[in-house]
C-alpha cells in the first residue's frame, strides 16, 4: 500500500518564501498530501496553520536548525507543534558537531536532551542524514553510532536516500536496517559522483563552483536512484511518510517544475 507523499518546502523555498498561500495551493495541486517545512519566513505559527488549513495539507515535519533548538527549545518545539508538525528533525550538523569531533559525545547527549524535551510537546525528534555521518570511528560509522547511543524514544530516523548512497550505503538496505525507526525517508534523486564541492549545491560552502562538475540533484526517478525498490523499502521499514527533497532544480526546469516531474513520476507507480 502506498505512503502518503510530502514535500521538503526547501526544494521551492523562494517560491514559498514569496507567495505561501499560492506555493501551497500549487503543491496540493500537484497531489502532495503533506510538507515539511525549512523555515518559517518570519510568519507566526498560526498564521501557516491557516493556510494549511485552507489549501487541505498536512504538516508532517520540519527541518530546525541544531543552534535554533539548542538555544531555546520550549519555545521552538511549542510553535511547531501549533503549526502541526508530528515531527521534528536536525536537518545539519557543523563541522563541530559531526562523529569525527572530540565534543560529537556532547553533541549526541543534546540531542537525546532535545528529543525528550519534545516528546513532551508530541512532537518525535528526528535527524536527516547527509553523507559526512557515513565516516567510521572504531569501525562504526558515526550516524549508527548516533542511532545507537540515543534511543529510539528521543530520536527516529530520516533517512536521506541520496545522501545515504553518495555516503556508500544502499539506500534501500539501510532503510530496511531501521525497521521501526524509519517514520519519514527523504527521497532525493541525483546523477553523477561524489565530490568535494557538492555541498555548495545545498549552500554550505559558498567558494566552491556553482555546479560541481559530475553532480546534481534530480526529480525523483530521473536519476541513479532504485526508486521503486528505496519506495518498497520503506514500507517494509513502517515507513508513515516518504517526502521528496530536492535541494537545486536541474534538467533546465524550475523549482516548481521539478518537484510536479518528482510527484508525476510517483504516481505511475502507484502512488
Amino acid at each position: 500500500m502506498a505512503l502518503p507523499v510530502a514535500l521538503q518546502l526547501y526544494s521551492v523555498r523562494d517560491d514559498f518564501q514569496k507567495d505561501m498561500l499560492g506555493t501551497l495551493r500549487a503543491v496540493k495541486e500537484m497531489g502532495y498530501t503533506g510538507v515539511e517545512f525549512a523555515g518559517l519566513f518570519g510568519k507566526s505559527a498560526a498564521e501557516i496553520k491557516a493556510m494549511l488549513d485552507e489549501v487541505g495539507l498536512v504538516a508532517v515535519s520540519a527541518h530546525v536548525p541544531y543552534a535554533e533548538m539548542m538555544a531555546d527549545p520550549d519555545k521552538t518545539f511549542a510553535s511547531y507543534k501549533e503549526l502541526g508538525c508530528e515531527y521534528v528533525a536536525i536537518p545539519y550538523l557543523g563541522e563541530e558537531d559531526r562523529p569525527l569531533s572530540p565534543t560529537y559525545g556532547e553533541t549526541l547527549k543534546n540531542i537525546e536532551k532535545l528529543g525528550t524535551i519534545a516528546a513532551k510537546y508530541g512532537l518525535i525528534m528526528l535527524y536527516h542524514n547527509h553523507d559526512f555521518e557515513f565516516v567510521k570511528v572504531d569501525g562504526k560509522y558515526g550516524l549508527d553510532i548516533m542511532y545507537d547511543t540515543v534511543p529510539a524514544s528521543a530520536l527516529q530516523t530520516e533517512l536521506d536516500v541520496c545522501w545515504v548512497n553518495v555516503g556508500g550505503e544502499n539506500p534501500s538496505d539501510y532503510v530496511r536496517k531501521y525497521t521501526g525507526r524509519a517514520p519519514v525517508v527523504h527521497l532525493k534523486d541525483f546523477s553523477g559522483k561524489k565530490n568535494e564541492n557538492m555541498y555548495e549545491l545545498i549552500g554550505i560552502e559558498k567558494k566552491a563552483p556553482t555546479r560541481p562538475e559530475g553532480f546534481e540533484f534530480r526529480p525523483v526517478g530521473y536519476g541513479l536512484q532504485d526508486m521503486p525498490n528505496v519506495l518498497a523499502a520503506a514500507e517494509d521499514a513502517g515507513a508513515k511518510w516518504v517526502v521528496v527533497e530536492q535541494d537545486r532544480p536541474s534538467l533546465g526546469k524550475t523549482p516548481m517544475e521539478c518537484v510536479a516531474m518528482s510527484r508525476k513520476y510517483l504516481a505511475t507507480l502507484g502512488w
